[in-house]
């Protein structure tokens, strides 16, 4: 929206920003600059406290005798100002910088402040008994803060052995470690010190220049190296007995940091931090800022992870694993995350969105990019097939009925915290990934760098972002961004018969809302610019689409006679599409040999989001399915099976259920008795489709696969702490799900002990899931007690209570406890998993729970989660809608199967 070609223009947006924005009431008011930060923190792990000694230099644009900053469950001490007027300026030659007098040549008396908090907009106020002069203000603060147990701020993080105080600060709560001016467009630089005991160490952003014992008995200061400027949520301070492996890559060390007893399992991440650090320093044509990169696995974190500069802390399920016996999952997922938040260092640390209303350049940019590093080092994993999969869910979420566009409005707390969903990430990620589709990646990349290279340190918008990719590809990429940045909403691309010159093509806006598509558009439709690639025969072509357009022509597409053609080459495109039957037609009988995988799973996605809308019928769907049951890519058949799933639940009756059980043992237990069983060293995808045809066949109740599953079971748990390297990892996995949906009260104790074993954090994070998939009510009840009681760390017991919420045979049973049991329910919830549990009751799909879900939470607020709310009221009403409808299409197309 802004463009920024001169200083006058620069100057101009600021202005503006700062007149639009001082006026919103959690902004902080204007004319004050932080330039430096000096932090000196005193934890207590014992007594669970901190103290800290802080000075802010500053610049005052005008005069004021007062200072109004962010603090949150700060209490404070002392307060001093030494202004430092314009005057006090000597200066050189004409057109030269000002040099700033030493504190010997001025002379500073302080100012002592009177402070008063406003805890509802979490700012303190210093008013002082005479002006301040324009020009630069030294703070020096003295206050005291609780190290919480809500995983934010600085926080305490607990082993059966120790206390560790960490930090989390995204997006709003470097406010709660130290006074601060805590938004993203105020960067500064900082000093850090810290005074910790005697056995312990200390981890900040930047290196270590000196650890000098006291300034008392059994304590010892450890400075850091200045940073360079940065946003306050980056900031990052860790203190505990933290053990390191480590290396470096293109001469920057790196050390992989975790708990004493973990440290064995820092080296896979080691090795894909070192991969993907030079993969970076090559893409973006700029070498990592940083002098060092430090990762650290943090036992509590509510994140997956988080991108401090220079200071990456995981949850750690997210760093470690084992380097021999780790599952290929669990290693995509270490590789991934690394790859995100390392991307970070760049995208969002050292240029950083002026306001959270443009966090998807931080997120959405990473969320893209993780994939793209990791299938780099490790093609033969299949990352292009995950991408598929994760546009599809992506497309299902924004075609809700309560979206909201990619840029929105995020001015409170609970608003920003609301912004890190899955258009920031899905949504963002997906619109880049289709533009470097478009452009191609060399092009996209050389705007990258010409982005990056303009804002070095500094703040950017979305404009910057797609202005330097218009200017360097000279295509309408500013077009393009901007219409899916400020619109919400999945556009429907829907081709017509041939006529001269072309194909009809009609746009709309895809509801999976049945009643929302049948009722007329009028004013709603957004106006897209779209970039259409379609497959032939021959090499994909792409065309810039506007709003305006009606007939799709392009050159390859001109003969008679083409055999098929498909509408989104690559499956980058965001978009859905609808063809007329003789062209689904032909698409479909060419899907497995003229599609790749990625393709075969966005036309399974585009017919189940039509089935949803209500345009195609169920059975149409399903037959889709059966012709690709045979499919070589896991990656699709799970595909299908996650649809099914949601099938299965939304839309058949108990009787319904049944009937498609028998349908899927039909045709697929062929397939998976085909496949034979685990063989050395057969291909990943062999691997992955066993596993995902016998959790879809156990799901069916195929005799066969549950007498499978318990022998395949008993071994898993009679190998005890031990894996059993003589068992299929992914089938063993598959298997034990299995057994535990229909597991006993011996089943659930073996899984439960495996819960409480700390040691190996991707066996206890499994062991966790498992226990939501027991299905007996009195098992049940148990998982609910377990989650209730604060025994799950606060990180796991969200996820756990949603997918109890989730699940068609757990849903009710869970509903019920969490409205009887609030108080202790939402004792345990985080930032976000209240939210989450919002969320999930969009699962449910009856007019009781519908009017259940919006009476309670009238009653009981759960913050950050009013849009979250109306997407769960929503989704409800569209389960009730497509159930009506599609229930008797579904019976029709079982009766047919039957016979």
């Amino acid at each position: 929206m802004f463009v920024r070609n001169t200083a006058s223009a620069f100057s101009a947006f600021v202005l503006f920003l700062f007149a639009t924005v001082g006026v919103q009431g959690q902004r902080l008011p204007l004319g004050v600059h932080p330039e430096h930060y000096g932090l000196t923190i005193t934890p207590d792990l014992k007594a669970a406290t901190f103290s800290g000694e802080e000075t802010i230099d500053l610049v005052l644009d005008v005069p004021s005798k007062s200072i109004t900053l962010n603090a949150a469950e700060i209490k404070f001490g002392e307060v001093k100002a030494y202004a430092l007027p314009v005057a006090a300026y000597s200066y050189g030659k004409l057109g030269s910088q000002p040099k700033p007098l030493t504190p010997m040549e001025v002379d500073r008396h302080p100012q002592i402040a009177v402070t008063t908090l406003d805890g509802e907009k979490e700012q303190a106020t210093f008013k002082f008994p005479e002006e301040l002069a324009a020009g630069k203000v030294t703070l020096e603060i003295r206050y005291t803060g609780v190290l919480n147990d809500k995983l934010r701020g600085f926080y305490l993080s607990k082993t059966k052995v120790r206390n560790y105080a960490v930090t989390q600060f995204e997006p709003t709560d470097a406010r709660r470690a130290f006074p601060s001016f805590d938004e993203p467009a105020l960067k500064a630089t900082y000093d850090i010190t810290m005074v910790v005991d005697s056995g312990d160490t200390a981890i900040s952003n930047t290196n270590l220049i000196s650890d000098k014992s006291g300034p008392v008995a059994g304590k010892h200061t450890l400075r850091f190296a200045t940073t360079p400027k940065m946003s306050s949520y980056l900031v990052a301070f860790l203190v505990g007995d933290f053990k390191c492996s480590e290396g470096k890559s293109d001469g920057v060390p790196i050390r992989v940091c975790s708990t004493p007893d973990k440290v064995g399992l820092t080296k896979f991440a080691l090795e894909s931090a070192k991969y993907v650090l030079h993969y970076y320093d090559t893409y973006f044509g700029i070498k990592y800022p940083m002098p060092k990169l430090d990762m650290i696995a943090l036992p509590d974190f509510e994140a997956g992870a988080m991108e401090n500069f220079g200071c990456i802390t995981y949850r750690e399920t997210d760093l470690l694993v084992e380097p021999k016996i780790g599952t290929i999952g669990e290693k995509k997922r270490v590789a991934t995350v690394v790859a995100h938040e390392t991307a970070h260092q760049w995208f969002g640390d050292m240029v950083t969105m002026w306001w959270w209303d443009n966090l998807w350049l931080n997120e959405g940019f990473a969320t893209w990019m993780e994939t793209k590093a990791a299938a780099a080092w490790h093609p033969e994993w299949n990352f292009a097939e995950d991408d598929a999969q994760a546009l599809n869910d992506t497309l299902d979420l924004d075609a809700q009925r309560t979206t909201r566009a990619i840029r929105a409005t995020a001015d409170t707390p609970d608003e920003i915290n609301e912004m890190f969903d899955g258009i920031s990430y899905g949504k963002a990620g997906a619109v880049i990934g289709m533009v470097e589709n478009y452009l191609g990646a060399e092009v996209f990349r050389q705007g990258v760098q010409s982005y990056l290279k303009a804002h070095l340190y500094a703040n950017a918008s979305a404009e910057d972002f797609w202005n330097a990719q218009t200017s360097n590809s000279h295509l309408p990429v500013d077009k393009i961004m901007s219409s899916f940045v400020t619109q919400p909403g999945v556009p429907l691309l829907g081709f017509g018969e041939r006529q001269a010159g072309g194909f009809p093509l009609t746009g709309s806006r895809l509801f999976s809302s049945i009643s929302e598509m049948r009722r007329p558009m009028g004013g709603r439709m957004p106006e897209w610019t779209v970039p259409i690639c379609v497959k032939t025969e021959g090499q994909p072509v792409c065309r810039a689409m506007t709003p305006d357009f009606s007939i799709f022509h392009p050159h390859m597409l001109e003969a008679e006679g083409l055999p098929f053609f498909y509408a989104n080459a690559g499956a980058k495109g965001y978009y859905r599409t609808v063809y007329t039957p003789a062209q689904f037609e032909a698409i479909e009988a060419r899907a497995e040999g003229s599609l790749t995988p990625p393709e075969r799973i966005g036309l399974l996605g585009d017919r189940w989001a039509l089935v949803r809308s209500g345009e195609v019928a169920v059975g149409d769907y399903l037959g889709l399915v059966l012709r690709l049951k045979q499919d070589p890519s896991e990656a699709v058949i799970d595909t299908a099976h996650q649809e099914i799933q949601k099938l299965d639940s939304d839309i058949a009756t108990d009787e319904d259920r049944a009937e498609l059980a028998a349908v899927l043992r039909r045709q697929f237990g062929p397939v998976y008795s085909a496949l034979g069983g685990p063989a050395k060293k057969e291909s990943y995808d062999r691997q992955q489709i066993r596993g995902t045809l016998f959790e879809l066949l156990g799901e069916a109740r195929d005799p066969a696969v549950l007498a499978e599953a318990q022998i395949l079971t008993v071994r898993v748990f009679a190998a005890g702490s031990e894996k059993d390297k003589t068992l299929d990892s992914t089938l063993a996995d598959a298997a034990v799900q299995v057994s535990a949906a229909h597991g006993d009260v011996a089943l659930y104790d073996k899984v439960l002990a495996v819960s409480r074993n700390f040691s190996d954090p991707a066996q206890q994070i499994d062991a966790l899931r498992l226990l939501v998939q027991f299905r007996d009510p009195a098992l049940v009840k148990r998982t609910l007690d377990l989650i209730a009681s604060g025994e799950v760390r606060n990180q796991d017991s969200g996820t756990m209570l949603t997918s109890l919420m989730r699940q068609r045979e757990t849903r009710d049973q869970a509903w019920d406890y969490v409205r009887k049991n609030w108080e202790q329910v939402r004792a345990q919830f985080t930032v976000s998993s209240g939210a989450e549990v919002v969320e999930a009751t969009g699962s449910f799909c009856t007019e009781k729970q519908r009017d259940e879900v919006i009476g309670f939470f009238a009653a009981h607020k759960v913050a950050a989660a009013e849009r979250t709310l109306s997407k769960a009221v929503d989704s409800i009403n569209d389960c009730i809608e497509v159930r009506a409808v599609q229930e008797p299409k579904l019976r029709a197309w079982l009766q047919l199967q039957a016979k």
